[in-house]
């Protein structure tokens, strides 16, 4: 087990990765603070876009894809919802504590709960605030089950269970990350497979608001952090520093790396970092929210050295609060949305994406014509078709609109 405390071992740039894996979701950031307008002055290394509604602004294409969605199943807090690999059932996790298998139809428009939770850590885990069961992902092989959730005592666990069938071996648990939380909100908790085989675990900076402790930028500590952690052991390593609260990132299909970072209370931002740039990159908070100085805290320590853009933000005008990262669109029942990232905004509820053009800056931004109460998470089944799951508790199909 790893708990903080440990200076945290930073990586240089330059490993590829080369494969593919999308899970996304959503959370609600709090804490904020008000203050006047931030500067719109640019430092970053990547050309990004700015929006100041969510997404009507420069960029939007005509003919935008258009989509609708059908209730799959009627879930208590959805929060996170994975693929098994070698197997098309989907494993749910519920805010509470509880993992459930559920078996999707042979359209994937309906999911059924498999009989009792296969997991069940409600007595282990509290939800005040932003806590929780967070996050959930698979070994390679399957045989592997990782869970990130919050302790009794309001802290971040990493913890893995070995699976045998349907069957998960409680008796088999590890605990592979312990992390100390100054507050209750900016847990992050989202886990990912990556394409390099290794655990993509995201930290936010452990609250309250403006990252009073300078967190995400103190390389003595893993919040405001994405680790990559060997899960056969060894100390986690940090790859990204900067994030207040990347809830959710997912990897595309050329190994490149796209992240949900929850603003403060003026930007919501999506960050892509290519496969050969995620290593040792800083994404400037708190000095920066999105594109913006940070008006609210002396800049000075606070963006890292050279900070990257995001490729894309916007702002909490018409009801924006909060970003819900999502996954690029690779399946086949939409053919118009492919490549594009999907995304939503946890108050406004609308889902919308962007596509980049070759050069790696924005293309166009759709609006996908579908609001959902209060979307939380996102995922996609075997076949690359998604889901968005509401924090009112449904999980919704996404489809083509009729």
């Amino acid at each position: 087990m790893t708990h903080l405390g440990p200076r945290p071992r930073r990586l240089l740039a330059g490993t590829a990765l080369v494969a593919a894996l999308a899970l996304a979701g959503a959370a609600c950031g709090s804490g904020e603070s008000t203050s006047g307008a931030p500067s719109s002055t640019q430092a970053g290394k990547t050309s990004s876009t700015t929006s100041t509604d969510g997404g009507s602004g420069t960029g939007t294409s005509t003919g935008d894809p258009k989509v609708e969605s059908t209730t799959a199943l009627a879930a208590d807090a959805p929060i996170d919802l994975v693929v098994r690999p070698g197997d098309d059932d989907l494993w749910l996790a519920e805010r509470g504590g509880k993992v459930r298998r559920v078996r999707p139809s042979d359209d994937g428009a309906k999911l059924a709960t498999e009989g009792e939770p296969v997991l069940d850590l409600s007595d282990q885990t509290t939800t005040d605030s932003e806590r929780g069961l967070l996050g959930l992902a698979f070994s390679a092989k399957g045989d592997v089950l990782y869970v990130s959730y919050t302790d009794l005592e309001g802290d971040t666990r990493l913890v893995s269970y070995a699976v045998d069938g349907d069957a998960v071996d409680e008796g088999s648990r590890k605990v592979l990350l312990a992390v100390d939380q100054p507050f209750s909100n900016h847990n992050g908790g989202h886990v990912v497979l990556g394409p390099d085989g290794k655990l993509w675990f995201g930290l936010g900076d452990g609250g309250d608001g403006d990252d009073p402790g300078n967190r995400a930028q103190d390389p003595d500590t893993f919040l405001g952090k994405m680790l990559r952690i060997d899960p056969a052991g060894g100390d986690p390593e940090v790859v990204i520093s900067g994030l207040r609260n990347p809830w959710r990132f997912s990897f595309d299909a050329d190994g490149s790396l796209w992240i949900g970072d929850v603003g403060q209370n003026q930007w919501e931002e999506i960050d892509h970092l290519a496969a050969d740039d995620i290593e040792g990159t800083n994404l400037g908070w708190s000095g920066r929210e999105g594109t913006h100085e940070n008006a609210n805290v002396d800049p000075e320590g606070r963006t890292g050295t050279d900070p990257v853009d995001p490729v894309f933000d916007y702002s909490h005008d018409g009801g924006n609060c909060s970003i819900t990262g999502g996954f690029a669109y690779h399946g086949k029942a939409i053919p118009e949305l492919v490549g594009a990232y999907v995304y939503a905004d946890y108050c406004k509820g609308d889902v919308r994406a962007i596509r980049l053009g070759d050069d790696g800056t924005l293309a166009a931004e759709y609006d996908l014509g579908l609001h959902v109460d209060s979307p939380v998470s996102f995922a996609v089944d075997a076949d690359g078709e998604p889901y968005v799951l509401s924090g009112g508790g449904n999980v919704e199909r996404i489809i083509p609109a009729g």
